[in-house]
């Protein structure tokens, strides 16, 4: 039996123990979440900064939040959404999916909630080259009592949505108006007759300024990016990046400047693991690209521990459907991988293609179109069905459809007619 560790209890912890619970005389899993229920970024609360038990709300969810994915393309693929909801759901519907994800499955005796990972470490194992983890964790409102066990291995599932990205600009500190990171965004209401600078325009900056302006005075978005040329609310105005701030005042790139109350910055997030210790020797760079990792996700050095989900713009249940085939494929010894040398060099490899494409650094995990040729190549891998050619191609017109109408396009139903096709319905 292959003793495993999940970390985390989101989809993507909850998707890895579905497939362990599948073979039962292969894998004994066991998920630490750190929260009270399943969920992971997905479970709402009103709440900011610390929860009931002292630790740092994990969710970046707001109350408004309706996907920008369809429910057709967010499924995984061997659990549909109920057929009845419209394609653009609220946070809540996929809580729910989530939920009876986990009974369907009957996932929920294999979880330790409220439950914290201190401490993971590699033990060699007598001289050779095999290792096995040792993980310390403990109740979160007892930090006296912690165990440790021992595990062959570890999938990180434990996401990278709660660890605010923030920018160094200069004048931060005479700003007299109130900085938030859009992790705090909740709800429009307290931005009622105030003018809002959002920086950053990936989906959810777009979506946040969107939802203020139904009360805001005035939003505007702030970002380097081409200006959108979609029809946006009569309140929301685009300017480049923030070149300083002032007391009252934020100024921008172009040399103009604004008065305002707030400015939310929608500048992403970090990339934290705080229970590995050294010896796992996962390095984090300055640009957030995350090393040693073979296709984003096997650890060279220690193929038995995986993160699943590090990826950004991706289509994310059907991603972690396919991650996460592959590192249990690894860990129940069916995929023989490359040499540890070969694996470096392949993601040498990717980042530099990456580079000589233009991309920033900081993009070293994006996927965006590149996300299905990498799928599939995972599925190759792994000897398992690739994601759908239906939902790849409904996951790419999603997005030329939102970009020429932001307003309306949430408002269109779709369905998936078989594997290579789609239709729209409404």
């Amino acid at each position: 039996m292959v003793r495993v560790a999940v970390i985390g209890a989101g989809a993507a912890g909850l998707c890895a123990l579905r497939h362990m619970r599948a073979k039962p005389s292969v894998f004994q899993p066991v998920a630490f979440e750190l929260g009270e229920r399943v969920g992971g970024t997905w479970v709402y609360t009103d709440r900011t900064g610390i929860d009931k038990n002292g630790q740092p709300i994990h969710s970046s969810m707001y109350r408004n939040l309706k996907t920008n994915l369809p429910k057709e393309v967010m499924a995984f693929p061997d659990f549909p959404f109920d057929s009845t909801l419209p394609s653009f759901i609220s946070h809540l519907e996929v809580m729910k999916y989530l939920q009876k994800y986990t009974e369907h499955f009957n996932l929920e005796p294999y979880i330790k909630s409220k439950t914290l990972v201190e401490r993971l470490t590699p033990i060699q194992e007598n001289g050779t080259n095999d290792v096995t983890w040792e993980l310390t964790y403990r109740d979160v409102n007892n930090s006296q009592e912690k165990t440790t066990q021992k595990f062959d291995g570890v999938v990180v599932c434990s996401g990278h949505y709660s660890v605010p990205l923030m920018p160094k600009l200069p004048g931060m500190n005479s700003f007299e108006g109130e900085q938030v990171h859009s992790h705090d965004y909740r709800d429009p209401s307290r931005y009622a007759n105030k003018t809002v600078v959002c920086l950053g325009a990936g989906a959810s900056g777009v979506d946040i300024a969107i939802d203020i302006s139904s009360k805001a005075k005035q939003v505007v978005l702030s970002h380097n990016k081409p200006f959108l040329t979609s029809p946006i609310p009569a309140n929301v105005s685009q300017k480049p990046g923030i070149r300083s701030l002032e007391k009252d005042s934020v100024n921008f790139r172009d040399g103009s400047s604004v008065k305002a109350d707030i400015v939310l910055y929608c500048t992403g997030y970090r990339f934290v693991y705080p229970f590995l210790t050294e010896d796992c020797n996962l390095n984090i760079d300055e640009d957030e690209r995350v090393t040693p990792l073979f296709k984003h996700l096997i650890h060279t050095q220690f193929p038995s521990l995986s993160f699943i989900g590090l990826c950004k713009i991706i289509c994310p249940f059907p991603s972690f459907h396919i991650q996460t085939q592959f590192a249990l494929s690894v860990l129940d010894g069916s995929l023989k991988l490359p040499s540890r040398e070969e694996m470096d060099a392949d993601t040498e490899e990717d980042f530099k293609a990456r580079m000589c494409e233009g991309l920033a650094r900081r993009h070293a995990h994006f996927m965006g179109p590149r996300q299905w040729d990498y799928s599939d190549q995972l599925a190759k891998m792994a000897n398992v069905s690739p994601v759908w050619k239906s939902i790849q191609e409904l996951y790419d017109m999603i997005h030329e459809t939102r970009i020429k109408n932001l307003l309306d396009y949430k408002k269109i139903n779709y369905e998936l007619t078989g594997s290579d096709s789609f239709k729209v319905i409404n």
